[in-house]
């Protein structure tokens, strides 16, 4: 049993704390960071995430295990697929950026790898900064970072971030790269994937952006971030990669927004109830207590993002909440968030009928009791 928090802790151990004495904290990276974007409102997977919670673990021990992420098989065919992206120092990687992003300028011969090892993710971070400081420093040649760490501040609390790649062009400007190995096939890749990339991107966009705004380079404005990204990706049914330029102004702005709205990490600790422990070897009762002492927001949108949506969508199910429905239903119910209120406004047992909510429900009833009506005499 951990001993019980205590108000005025240090932020970081109070998470430590939440997440529990023995347990890993598990990084939050973008596509995890794009998911909480996407849904702001939600307090419980802001302080998992914040924490360290390892959420498909936590999703088993409370009984609902969740089918999200990525299988081995599909994990290892894209860690291959980025090997060979970046093989001979990047040299196919490099041909693409200046092809499909800066072909006036001359071509990546030679370009600079520096050495981004140090201890932590911390020190990782300043060795990045450091490197890319140098490199737009050092204008008219290319440089390749190879998994840099960036640092971006969720809700109170650093996120520390690991991109595919970083370019710097010979200009001075820098382009994330996001290697994929979903294919693209004549040229174009799945929609929904190109999606969630370009969502993913963003976020490494936003920390640049803030990396960029620390650099003073003497005689010469802050580093520029492309709003175009590079996405690689296999060409068709081969492993030859291909790659295409992608904006992500929308994507930027709209999790820029929506991590601005993120109620900050700490105001949510402290809110909650002493002793609330997230350590998955506790009894379920307790474990699932902690779960539920943090408001969640659900929707089906959570299904293709969040570890633990099962166990909410089970639960807002049983509380007949409307946002189980979507949430365009439950934009359009106003004050009604029960399925029960919803059903009774439209029997006319409950509800102001000059509510426009009440009356359209009103109507909807009437329509299908008439259709029904209409269906039996025939």
């Amino acid at each position: 049993m951990p001993p019980p928090r205590t108000r005025g802790t240090a932020l970081r151990q109070q998470l430590a704390e939440l997440r529990g004495p023995d347990v890993p904290a598990k990084a939050l990276d973008a596509r995890a960071l794009a998911a909480l974007a996407a849904n702001p409102g939600c307090r419980r997977r802001a302080i998992l995430d914040g924490a360290g919670v390892n959420k498909a673990t936590l999703a088993s021990a409370l009984g609902s295990p969740s089918a999200f992420g990525q299988s081995q098989f599909a994990l290892t065919r894209g860690n291959a697929f980025e090997a060979k992206v970046k093989a001979d120092g990047g040299a196919e990687l490099l041909r693409l950026v200046h092809e499909k992003l800066d072909r006036h300028a001359e071509p990546p011969v030679d370009a600079r790898v520096p050495d981004l090892t140090a201890i932590g993710p911390e020190g990782r971070t300043a060795r990045t900064a450091l490197a890319l400081r140098e490199a737009t420093e050092a204008t008219g040649s290319w440089t390749l970072l190879d998994h840099p760490m960036l640092a971006l501040d969720v809700a109170g609390s650093p996120a520390f971030l690991e991109p595919d790649a970083v370019v710097v062009h010979p200009d001075g400007g820098w382009t994330v790269v996001e290697i994929k190995s979903f294919p693209m096939l004549d040229g174009s890749a799945d929609p929904a994937k190109v999606g969630a990339a370009a969502r993913q991107a963003a976020v490494y966009v936003l920390a640049l952006e803030e990396v960029a705004a620390r650099i003073t380079v003497p005689d010469a404005p802050a580093p520029e971030v492309g709003h175009q990204v590079l996405l690689v990706c296999p060409k068709d049914f081969s492993n030859l990669p291909t790659a295409s330029a992608v904006d992500v102004r929308k994507q930027r702005a709209v999790t820029h927004r929506q991590l601005a709205r993120l109620t900050r990490i700490q105001d949510i600790a402290d809110a909650l109830p002493e002793g609330i422990c997230f350590d998955p070897a506790r009894p379920a009762e307790e474990l699932t207590a902690a779960v539920e002492s943090v408001p969640a927001t659900y929707a089906p949108e959570c299904l293709s993002a969040c570890e633990l949506a099962f166990h909410c969508r089970d639960r807002s199910r049983a509380a007949g909440a409307v946002t189980s429905l979507g949430r365009s239903v439950r934009a359009e119910l106003g004050a009604l968030t029960t399925v029960p209120d919803v059903l009774a406004a439209a029997r006319g047992e409950t509800g102001d009928p000059a509510d426009p909510t009440v009356a359209a429900l009103r109507r909807a009833a009437a329509l299908r009791a008439e259709a029904l009506g209409a269906a039996a005499c025939h």
